[in-house]
């Protein structure tokens, strides 16, 4: 019996759900299982900071847009970087911003501003030409390395640097269980991440086929948000501890691994295929720049000393569905 196109969409959508589910539960599961082999190993938590949770983090981000990239969906692996970024500072940082204020005078923070801008002006840069070649996305993993090293120097000089906030709670939870659950929670990651990143990757071309619109739509929408969501959730339960200030180091470090990391790792996969990332034409034109822009504004109520207060809450959150409003506007439906 053929589908109609009602549910061939609604399994376009149950497959792009299924999988975030899945690569959420599957990046939680990593970061905790190796924290707790990195705990019984005696690694310092600065290593930890800097790798495990950092690399984590990211993990949904990396895994789908090296799959997409893999699965010639080029589109969709960039969308969901640019998208990603996006959302993490206008819908991430501007929702919860609207109940409760989001300190930016933690140390490190303003650092980490300047980096996140440098990152989107970098994947900018070595866009410019429509491609993201191999040797490009090495040199953005080379910058991630240089970044990782400035954040280590800076951490050991000031202990409470907030880069090792979110150690704290996974150094309470690798204290508990056993070794057995440990080694599970890792086999169970290392499995569902690949499995999530591939549902969304077919859910997320199918539905763009549907719908008439480019992969990079669906990377720059549904995808972004749904990757996004362990940021934002991160940010709303430090907003109602009212410890609003250590919301927005998260969000900076997953800009910053979203370019260098993702980016990076993705250049790598395309090349691996004999074929540069090619960059879609609506990025220059307009995605990249909502994204720089972002970063900017970000950056500018860092410098000056602002918090992230309701007004600046409108405006990031009126911002993010006025993007979304253009995206649409752009990109309209081609239904068959």
């Amino acid at each position: 019996m053929m589908m109609g196109l009602e549910d061939s969409l609604l399994l376009a959508a149950g497959f792009i759900l299924a999988g975030i589910v899945v690569l959420l539960f599957g990046g939680d599961m990593l970061i905790r299982g190796a924290a707790s082999v990195a705990k019984r190993a005696k690694i310092p938590p600065l290593i930890v900071g800097l790798t495990i949770v950092a690399f984590g983090t990211s993990a949904p981000e990396l895994v789908v847009s090296v799959d997409a990239a893999l699965s010639g969906a080029p589109g969709l692996a960039l969308g969901n970087i640019v998208g990603s970024n996006i959302a993490n500072v206008l819908f991430v940082l501007g929702l919860p911003a609207l109940v409760g204020v989001i300190g930016t005078q933690t140390r490190g923070v303003k650092r980490n501003a300047m980096f996140a801008l440098l990152a989107g002006s970098a994947l900018i840069i070595v866009s410019r030409d429509g491609v993201i070649t191999m040797m490009e996305g090495a040199l953005l993993l080379g910058a991630l390395l240089v970044f990782i090293a400035l954040m280590a120097m800076s951490a050991m000089k000031a202990k409470d640097d907030p880069l090792l906030a979110e150690v704290a709670e996974l150094e309470a939870a690798a204290a508990k269980g056993s070794m057995l659950g440990v080694i599970v929670a890792l086999i169970v990651g290392l499995i569902a991440l690949p499995i999530g990143a591939h549902m969304i990757v077919t859910g997320g071309t199918a539905a763009a086929g549907l719908l008439g619109v480019s992969d990079a739509v669906i990377g720059l929408t549904a995808l972004a948000i749904g990757t996004s969501l362990p940021e934002f959730a991160t940010v709303v339960a430090a907003v109602m501890r009212k410890q609003g200030d250590l919301a927005i180091g998260n969000v900076l470090g997953s800009n910053v691994f979203n370019v260098f990391a993702v980016g990076g790792a993705t250049g790598l996969a395309a090349g691996l295929t004999n074929t540069a990332l090619p960059v879609p034409e609506q990025f220059m034109a307009f995605d990249f720049w909502v994204m720089l822009g972002a970063s900017a504004l970000l950056a500018l109520l860092i410098l000056a000393g602002r918090n992230i207060g309701k007004l600046a809450g409108m405006l990031f959150f009126g911002g993010y569905v006025a993007y979304i409003a253009a995206l649409v506007w752009m990109n309209p439906l081609q239904i068959p």
